[in-house]
């Protein structure tokens, strides 16, 4: 569980990175990045994509979620 955490906070950090240049906040960024995580494993089990393994993959699948994630967020409110 605090490896989900730990993993969690560090994708949302770093999908914060990618889109704005900054994270959103210690619990913003937790909170995208376990909703990236699921995400994430979601979009590559459909692309049939087999992500690397161990707690980089993790954090890797999440992060690319949580990347999504914020690029939804962004035009729902850019519309």
């Amino acid at each position: 569980m605090l490896g989900a955490i730990i993993i969690g906070i560090l994708a949302g950090w770093l999908a914060g990175k990618v889109v704005r240049g900054r994270g959103f906040g210690l619990i913003a960024d937790l909170v995208l990045g376990l909703i990236g995580g699921v995400i994430g494993r979601w979009v590559f089990q459909q692309l049939a994509i087999q992500g690397p393994s161990g707690a980089l993959g993790a954090l890797v699948v999440a992060t690319v979620g949580a990347v999504i994630l914020v690029g939804i967020a962004h035009a729902v409110r850019s519309v």
